[in-house]
């Protein structure tokens, strides 16, 4: 059986060494991975720190991380890091960043850690244990309609085919633009699922789902109480094509309107649509 609190703590051994050198280095040199996607050395320097630790303490344990990819035995668990969740914002200065660890059983993240340097929070959960925030509880906001949402995007695609991805994206900000609150995109992942789960925001929309952007931050939104879903309302996993985390009171509502934007933007008429968990 997997003791997750003890991988929790190393876990957060993990973080503190990656926020340390987050805080304490200014990126210097940057370097393209495609049109308009950037790593930074603190990118890499994290991440090989990171893989270092948990590779020396967990060594039964896989890691995957962003930039270097995965390395360790062959083993049911992973770790998925995210050393930067936010390179844009984070070299231009703007707080918007998050560092991301995910514990991953299978298909499923079983345990998540999000930090937000620049906010001074870190964000935790273990499958069937509750989501904290610096060690208090958090739980989604009840919000029960759409026109009373705050409702968080993700980027805008960029690189191969982006106009054609980015079809989708625009017809769910169109619709979102007319009957929520406000629309947010913070310009990273992490923050998007963190954010709901502490109940700042109502929904989160991610199209899209890498495991080192997801999974540490679809494991908190769910333990706090989100459903955490893809784009046909099946339950979320690593395999799943998008990342929609959203208060149960809002499921119906957001699902409709994602089933909207699929139909205008690509021609697509579902066939099944699973409106309850």
């Amino acid at each position: 059986m997997t003791d997750l609190d003890s991988l929790l703590s190393y876990a957060m051994k993990a973080i503190d060494i990656a926020k340390d050198i987050a805080r304490t280095h200014s990126p210097n040199t940057l370097k393209s991975k495609g049109d308009r996607d950037m790593v930074s050395d603190v990118d890499i320097t994290i991440e090989r720190a990171v893989r270092s630790y948990l590779l020396e303490q967990t060594p039964h344990i896989r890691f995957l991380g962003e930039e270097e990819g995965q390395t360790g035995h062959v083993s049911d668990l992973l770790w998925a890091l995210d050393p930067i969740d936010g390179t844009a914002n984070f070299v231009r200065q703007l707080p918007l960043y998050a560092i991301s660890l995910a514990l991953v059983q299978g298909n499923l993240p079983v345990l998540g850690v999000v930090d937000l340097p620049a906010f001074g929070a870190r964000y935790s959960a273990i499958k069937d244990h509750g989501a904290e925030v610096n060690g208090t509880s958090i739980h989604v906001h009840p919000t029960s309609r759409l026109h009373d949402a705050i409702v968080s995007i993700g980027d805008y695609a960029v690189g191969a085919e982006a106009d054609v991805k980015n079809e989708l994206r625009l017809a769910v900000t169109q619709r979102l633009a007319r009957q929520a609150l406000r629309v947010r995109m913070f310009g990273t992942a992490a923050i998007d699922l963190a954010w709901l789960a502490e109940g700042k925001t109502d929904a989160s929309i991610i199209l899209g789902n890498k495991p080192w952007d997801t999974a540490a931050g679809t494991v908190i939104a769910h333990e706090a109480g989100a459903e955490v879903i893809d784009l046909d309302g099946s339950p979320h996993t690593l395999s799943s094509k998008a990342t929609i985390a959203v208060a149960p009171t809002l499921r119906g509502e957001l699902l409709d309107l994602l089933i909207e934007a699929q139909t205008s933007a690509t021609g697509w008429t579902p066939s099944s649509v699973k409106h309850s968990r």
